[in-house]
């Protein structure tokens, strides 16, 4: 789409913006269109549509209309819905617990290491518990890190060892004191039944039990945590998609400045 084009879409569409009760948008705004996928435990038949268009229903869509029914065995159907959603929400009064401070890029991160500590940093990272998913933490810690985003092994100032997947709480407990670590990372991918806090909550219990809570910064991340969760749980910060190496190591190290960590 041209810039002429696009400009004068984007001019049409938003006259009826209201960011006091915003609507999903499908083909116009507060159209209100969305897309909703679930499996029930029946049949693919007639009586299967129609329990997914009354449950659709139940969760606020107008219209619904089963635009696909696929079998998955004999008892176990798979629908996509698309309704019109009747809800909204205000936008304007959303406030989201969110970690605060300038990233910086590697070469600045180095340079600001050299300055405050004079020596290399420890990280160390991990994908603690249960979790056999190395995606995140790899994409963190290793050399060649995630989308053009050097991970930390590439850093100069800073010795990085990411540990993998399904590490025990107490190995990585043990890990951190050999090395005597200054930073460490958990990562928690991919679980089930909040088995995720349990995990997270279990590490802390024990870094406290070892008086070793106050002496590194502590940071999670994944697709289910956000900073308010890693705050609650008693993390330092938490970190969830769409962030970089960058973006965690910037906040450690100016942490450790803050609380007069060398």
């Amino acid at each position: 789409m041209s810039g002429g084009l696009y400009n004068l879409h984007k001019s049409n569409v938003d006259t009826t913006l209201d960011l006091d009760a915003i609507k999903p948008y499908g083909d116009t705004m507060n159209d209100g269109k969305v897309q909703t996928s679930f499996t029930l435990p029946v049949p693919n038949d007639e009586r299967g549509q129609e329990a997914a268009k009354l449950l659709a229903k139940k969760m606020g869509l107008n219209e619904p209309s089963v635009a696909l029914a696929q079998a998955l065995d004999q008892n176990f159907t798979f629908y996509i819905v698309y309704g019109e959603c009747t809800h909204t929400v205000n936008y304007n009064k959303i406030k989201v617990a969110t970690v605060e401070n300038d990233v910086m890029s590697m070469e600045e991160t180095n340079e600001f290491i050299k300055e405050h500590f004079g020596r290399k940093l420890v990280v160390l990272g991990a994908s603690t518990g249960t979790d056999a998913h190395t995606v995140g933490i790899d994409a963190i810690m290793n050399r060649k890190g995630f989308a053009g985003h050097y991970g930390l092994e590439r850093y100069e100032m800073i010795e990085a060892l990411n540990m993998g997947s399904q590490v025990p709480n107490e190995e990585f407990i043990k890990k951190a004191k050999e090395l005597k670590a200054d930073v460490m990372l958990v990562s928690q991918t991919v679980t089930q039944k909040d088995v995720h806090i349990q995990n997270l909550t279990e590490l802390i219990e024990l870094m406290e039990a070892e008086n070793m809570r106050d002496k590194v910064i502590l940071c999670c991340g994944g697709a289910r945590i956000t900073h308010e969760l890693a705050k609650e749980l008693g993390y330092d910060a938490g970190f969830g998609t769409g962030k970089f190496a960058e973006d965690v190591i910037s906040f450690a190290v100016t942490e450790m400045v803050k609380r007069n960590m060398k």
